[in-house]
């Protein structure tokens, strides 16, 4: 109503199921007076960007499975998170923006194209990673996946 920006959290799933929030956000900014295309809509991930997509991968998948194994304890899950639930989550269509950074680039502009974001937030764990890599993954973010994006991004409004 008031036409502030929002924030969906997507950390698990498929990402394009969030499209029906978005067009209500929309609908209900239109109503309120707002204009649809200027609203900011932004999205957070968990995620972690490595030279190749198989080091991300691999570096990743510990720290996230022991986090989905507690969180599945506390609400009463009945499966292990295992390896192929990671791997299906980190896919093109999953919620894990997990590889290289040209991976990582395909899936926001993925985002991009169905949400029609105009933020991305990437949470990389920091307290259960080696600390360097999460500085690495920091730095490829900014010099490699953000160039990506907003080139693809300008070629497409050009």
């Amino acid at each position: 109503m008031l036409g502030l920006p929002i924030a969906f959290a997507i950390i698990g799933g498929m990402p394009e199921s969030f499209a029906p929030l978005v067009a209500l956000y929309k609908e209900a900014a239109a109503r309120a007076g707002h204009d649809p295309e200027k609203l900011e809509i932004a999205t957070h991930s968990h995620g972690f960007v490595a030279d190749t997509t198989e080091q991300a991968a691999d570096l990743f998948f510990p720290s996230t499975q022991a986090q989905m194994n507690v969180i599945g304890r506390e609400r009463g899950w009945r499966q292990h998170y295992d390896r192929a639930a990671y791997d299906t989550a980190r896919s093109l269509r999953g919620a894990l923006y997990v590889g290289d950074p040209e991976y990582v680039a395909e899936k926001i502009l993925l985002l991009r194209k169905n949400l029609g974001i105009t933020r991305f937030f990437l949470h990389v764990n920091v307290g259960t990673m080696p600390h360097r890599e999460v500085l690495r993954a920091i730095e490829l973010l900014g010099t490699k996946v953000a160039p990506i994006v907003r080139k693809e991004l300008a070629r497409n409004e050009a």
